[in-house]
């Protein structure tokens, strides 16, 4: 199970593979564009190329993509949908030359009351998506939200829900765990039994294992709905949560990518030695 961190790109993305070795990362998560524009400058191949073999160089990985926060498959607005979903496409076709081996996206928001044909929408976006994507290695990941307001995605039956309504892209599409997100949707991470469920219905309701986890703390309670990371230890999740996720041989394996609120290199540096820690005492390695 590597460790890492959502590293920025600021710097060049040959200069992110640097900075993720030096805070002691095994994988790492980027933005392959702005998360808050729609637009962006094509990633050129000399950059992609530049990345990859750095990458290599290093021995780090796997790499996940993060789409931009703007996507919003889900929407009942026919342009924002289209364009929400060409986002999409676009965002694959980045990580495709970055060489990374996931995408986790955020599916969006609704107002729609039937839960099934919001999915189904849903479905339809990233269907077209993935037929425009180049040579379709990489994997979509979708991300649980943490249940605030009209956000959709909130667990094992809304994400379960999407995928079983895929139809071309059904078999390159899985589920990335967020903690905090878990946690402020009600369930209470911090306890080993809540851990042994929330694994389990994540599989009976997607028809396959979490690939991936963004490992945050929370700052606020179990089912408050309020999306606020918290480095490791320091927030409701709490040690012994941590030490429960580690504990769990259906986490085993799964790149573990911490997205800290703070000042770099320290909130990354701390949070992975908080990590590690826990991966040795609970898992043994």
């Amino acid at each position: 199970m590597p460790i890492g961190a959502h590293v920025g790109v600021s710097g060049g993305y040959a200069a992110a593979v640097e900075y993720a070795e030096s805070v002691g990362c095994e994988c790492l998560q980027v933005f392959a564009k702005s998360p808050r524009q729609w637009n962006a400058r094509p990633l050129s191949a000399d950059v992609a190329r530049a990345f990859r073999e750095r990458r290599a160089a290093v021995g780090i990985g796997p790499v996940l993509v993060h789409t931009a926060y703007l996507i919003n498959l889900g929407s009942d607005d026919d342009v924002l949908w289209e364009r929400s979903w060409r986002a999409l496409a676009d965002e694959l076709s980045r990580a495709e030359l970055l060489g990374a081996e996931y995408v986790v996206t955020h599916v969006g928001t609704t107002f729609k009351r039937d839960p099934d044909s919001t999915a189904s929408r849903i479905a339809d976006g990233v269907d077209l998506a993935w037929a425009m994507a180049p040579e379709r290695a990489t994997r979509l990941l979708l991300e649980n939200t943490a249940a605030a307001g009209t956000t959709f995605g909130d667990g094992p039956h809304e994400l379960g829900a999407i995928i079983h309504a895929l139809q071309g892209a059904g078999p390159h599409v899985g589920v990335c765990l967020d903690t905090c997100h878990a946690h402020a949707a009600g369930w209470d991470l911090s306890h080993a039994e809540t851990w042994r469920r929330l694994i389990a219905e994540f599989e009976q309701c997607c028809g396959m294992p979490i690939e991936a986890v963004h490992a945050n703390d929370c700052a606020f309670g179990a089912g408050e709905h309020r999306d606020r990371h918290a480095w490791i230890g320091d927030g409701t999740i709490g040690y012994d949560g941590f030490g429960a996720m580690f504990a769990e041989m259906a986490i085993a394996g799964l790149p573990i990518v911490l997205e800290m609120p703070g000042d770099v290199p320290v909130k990354d540096e701390e949070n992975i030695r908080r990590l590690k820690w826990l991966r040795a005492t609970f898992a043994g390695l």
